[in-house]
């Protein structure tokens, strides 16, 4: 990533691991899919993807020291990274699209708390809302898959 500036920054909760993206997403959304719920806990997340070459580990070498990782069982092609000190998932890597994957939370924030980048990093839309959790009532387009991909729900 040398010869790319960076767009957005971002850590775990220790900040043991660190990373930064070099290009705009190309899909940022709320994630609704039971994949997403059940391996977070959460409703859902905001999810961005960037082709893996915009991504790089900041943190010192060697990146996997800091890092542990896991692959989803039902979908093996997909590898999530995780914090090894506070277990904050951070990461994944799709090696059928050559994609990452990053959630929103683990972006850096200036001391208000707010998303530093936001302007690049706000979602268009909700995802997989046909399996949500609860309603989320704002001006987003809701998809029952992928955005401009599936079937619109509103």
């Amino acid at each position: 990533m040398s010869d790319h500036v960076p767009l957005l920054h971002g850590s775990c909760f220790c900040q043991a691991i660190s990373y930064a993206v070099s290009a705009l997403p190309i899909l940022s959304a709320y994630c609704h899919c039971t994949s997403c719920q059940r391996l977070t806990s959460c409703p859902f997340i905001h999810t961005m993807h960037f082709d893996a070459s915009a991504f790089t580990w900041t943190h010192p070498e060697p990146h996997e020291s800091r890092l542990d990782s896991y692959d989803n069982i039902l979908k093996p092609y997909k590898r999530r990274f995780r914090c090894k000190s506070c277990g904050v998932g951070v990461a994944s890597r799709n090696s059928n699209t050559n994609r990452i994957s990053i959630w929103g939370a683990t972006l850096d924030r200036n001391e208000d708390g707010k998303i530093l980048g936001w302007d690049i990093a706000k979602p268009t839309a909700h995802q997989f809302y046909g399996t949500r959790m609860l309603d989320v009532n704002d001006d987003l387009t809701k998809w029952e898959g992928y955005q401009s991909k599936s079937k619109r729900l509103d």
